[in-house]
């Protein structure tokens, strides 16, 4: 058979896991079933809707919309916090009962991923039982809905995912473009961000059919590369497979914007540990070890500046990235108050691969030695580490947690 595809989209993802979860805890109330939106306080800088319900949507709340617009439109709208610690933990749950059908998965976000049906198609009546049945055991066993697109490339399976919602199976094969994709507003087409849709439109171009008959040519001499994507994606074109292979990383790293504005460089330096800790977990998980370290600033007025810098050898450690991001910061900053805060990782290599070793990572002789108020080795610190990620592996990610922690720090929730 040729190939098919699934995309498997969690519905309303963050507002159903917390729903969940709060009826776990004793609600009487499940958010799914009344106005409510997930989303941060309407007074800070996060104050946005990332997620709402059905009913909430009748009231023309719609995702990214500020809190303070949705509680005008909707003034009994419940709203509640975002916990992405939670949201993570049901992404994963989600995943292992996924693999269970087929280890042929490619997760594209925390609530989102392909599924390559064609390997274990023999095992099934046809794609849509299969398709009813990852559908249904995600009901019965996690208590979420999910919609799955059936396809033969990645984009249409995409795009059927998204018809009617929630916890339906749809099919978009090349015999049905026509009928259910090409009559759609060419704004809901996958990769057609709003610039580009407005400016199709200004062309004449208002279904996604008619940009799948525009020439092709028109639309490169427009929009460049971006228009034969487009183009292609309107008929259905994308021969990109499923990589259910870990790709290598070209770089790993972490950012937070800070609740308020910082103007004092020692809370931004703990703000910096404790993004160096995030991306030295993130490197080891990975098997990488970084050979340059980038620090980046956000300010007040949201001019960003950004510093790098080799380290002395490819390392992991927290302790090494975090005095390489300090003295990066220290070059960089420039005393205006910081609005965001950025540690990137780059040139990986895998930890197996011979490095060039720096002198500080030599044996000493023994005239060499120093007291023993010196520095921990390299080797000591990775050792460390490891012996950390074992600890928090086996009691939690709290369960160790640095001195300079112990005293607030004034971040959010970490983002790639």
């Amino acid at each position: 058979m040729s190939s098919v595809i699934f995309h498997i989209d969690v519905n309303s993802a963050y507002l159903s896991w917390s729903a969940l979860e709060k009826l776990k805890n004793g609600s009487s109330v499940d958010l799914r079933t009344i106005p409510s939106i997930i989303g941060g306080d309407e007074k800070s800088r996060h104050g946005i809707v990332l997620a709402k319900s059905i009913p909430a949507k009748k009231y023309g709340i719609h995702t990214a919309e500020p809190v303070a617009s949705a509680l005008r439109k909707c003034p009994t709208l419940v709203m509640e916090p975002p916990n992405h610690k939670l949201y993570r933990r049901y992404s994963q749950e989600m995943m292992k009962l996924l693999f269970s059908f087929s280890p042929d998965l490619e997760q594209v976000s925390i609530d989102e991923c392909y599924l390559d049906f064609t390997p274990i198609s023999h095992l099934y009546s046809s794609p849509e039982e299969a398709a009813a049945l990852i559908r249904d055991e995600i009901l019965k066993k996690l208590h979420f809905t999910v919609n799955i697109g059936i396809a033969p490339t990645k984009v249409l399976a995409k795009m059927a995912s998204d018809f009617e919602k929630p916890g339906k199976v749809h099919t978009l094969y090349p015999q049905e473009i026509p009928s259910k994709m090409w009559p759609l507003p060419v704004s809901e087409l996958f990769m057609v961000g709003r610039r580009s849709a407005e400016k199709l439109v200004g062309f004449g171009i208002q279904t996604i059919g008619d940009l799948a008959h525009t020439d092709p040519a028109f639309l490169t001499a427009h929009f460049k590369s971006h228009g034969r994507l487009m183009w292609e994606y309107a008929n259905g074109i994308d021969p990109t497979p499923v990589l259910s292979q870990k790709q290598d990383a070209k770089g790993i790293g972490n950012s937070t914007t800070l609740s308020k504005d910082v103007t004092d460089p020692e809370a931004a330096k703990k703000v910096l540990l404790a993004l160096c800790e995030s991306v030295s977990g993130r490197l080891r998980k990975a098997g990488q070890l970084a050979g340059t370290l980038i620090v980046e600033i956000k300010y007040h007025d949201f001019t960003k500046a950004s510093h790098q810098a080799q380290t002395l050898s490819p390392c992991s450690t927290a302790n090494e990235l975090y005095a390489l991001a300090c003295t990066l910061f220290d070059k960089l900053w420039n005393g205006r108050p910081i609005r965001l805060l950025g540690v990137r990782s780059s040139r990986l290599i895998s930890e197996g691969e011979p490095v060039q070793l720096s002198i500080f990572d030599l044996p000493m002789t023994k005239e060499e030695k120093k007291p023993i108020t010196a520095a921990p080795s390299p080797e000591k610190l990775r050792q460390l580490d490891f012996a950390l990620d074992s600890i928090r592996k086996k009691y939690g990610s709290d369960a160790v947690k640095r001195g300079g922690f112990l005293e607030s720090t004034p971040t959010d929730s970490f983002r790639k």
